[in-house]
């Protein structure tokens, strides 16, 4: 693969890192907590917003940043729990435009025991709650949390977003920056720019911040919504999609998009995802611009890559953007 030497590079802004740390938090408030599926789901995500005015974290988060969370109490080790982090789900300016107001996309995690390490009883099968999650979905408008941050300097809008089109592709929580950035970029800047976005879940009742995201494609015609759903077939009767299929089967349209030189790629969500796109990608030469490849992987037809070959011999370059978990 050869990229192609008439593409426009983003340049990134240069984003506040770290001003709240662990060891002294910012305090902010829950605003509301709000459940933001399409339907009935067996997950439940909430969206929840958090007041952080007259604290250090007042206007320095930027689009696409992640916060911290600091969850009360110990862990079974009788040490506090670690920080973890939650992508912004805002533009910059946050949910107000004020600066004062962010919000994240918030899922319960829920599942069973199974043994991990030696001396775990291999008959343990009781269920467990992860603790940060929960905690952030049990809160209440008014109730108060420990916040870190802001964190990232990559996974951002460009500085001049007019230069740029984008692709971004979301899986499960993955959808957060992309409500932060389609709100940026249609909504506060008027972009012109073409805009795609590519959801996927494993049922259309988990599809995240649907009604907003038909609304803005409704209300601009530059803003393009695409759905993969994994475990129900097609509208015309296919089998179910990965967001990799889904951009295989219109290859007409995000092919082209693709090879467009002002084009940006974002991929947030899970971490298999990411392979996907990226052997659907190098199997109809779109590859070029958004990832080189090692030269051991390069006799390798793509079809056959597995997610290590992909983690250890594909790069991706300055107009591919990737959080994967």
């Amino acid at each position: 693969m050869t990229k192609d030497k008439n593409v426009t590079q983003p340049q990134l802004p240069d984003a506040a890192l770290g001003i709240a740390h662990v060891s002294s938090p910012v305090t902010g408030k829950i605003v509301s907590n709000e459940t933001c599926l399409k339907g009935k789901s067996a997950s439940f995500v909430r969206h929840t917003v958090i007041d952080i005015s007259d604290t250090l974290l007042e206007g320095k988060c930027l689009v696409g940043q992640a916060f911290g969370v600091l969850a009360p109490g110990m862990n079974e080790k009788g040490k506090p729990h670690k920080v973890r982090l939650y992508s912004l789900a805002c533009p910059s300016d946050g949910e107000n435009g004020d600066g004062k107001v962010i919000s994240t996309t918030t899922k319960r995690e829920i599942g069973e025991y199974y043994p991990q390490k030696t001396g775990d009883d291999p008959n343990d099968h009781s269920l467990f709650l992860g603790v940060c999650s929960n905690y952030l979905c049990n809160l209440k408008p008014g109730d108060e949390v420990r916040i870190t941050g802001p964190n990232g300097k990559r996974f951002l809008l460009p500085s001049k977003t007019e230069q740029h089109d984008y692709l971004f592709v979301a899986t499960g929580t993955g959808i957060a920056p992309f409500r932060g950035m389609a709100l940026e970029l249609l909504e506060k800047n008027s972009t012109t720019s073409q805009v795609h976005l590519l959801m996927g879940a494993p049922y259309t009742t988990d599809l995240i911040y649907d009604d907003l995201f038909k609304r803005l494609e409704k209300e601009h015609k530059n803003f393009h919504y695409h759905t993969a759903i994994s475990r129900e077939p097609t509208l015309d009767g296919g089998p179910g999609q990965y967001v990799h299929h889904y951009l295989s089967k219109h290859i007409n349209i995000f092919g082209q998009f693709l090879e467009n030189p002002r084009t940006l790629l974002y991929i947030c969500g899970l971490a298999g995802m990411q392979s996907g796109l990226f052997k659907v990608m190098a199997e109809h030469s779109i590859g070029n611009n958004y990832f080189t490849i090692r030269e051991k992987l390069a006799d390798i037809p793509p079809s056959d890559w597995d997610v290590n070959q992909v983690r250890k011999c594909v790069k991706i370059t300055d107009r591919c953007m990737v959080e994967v978990y």
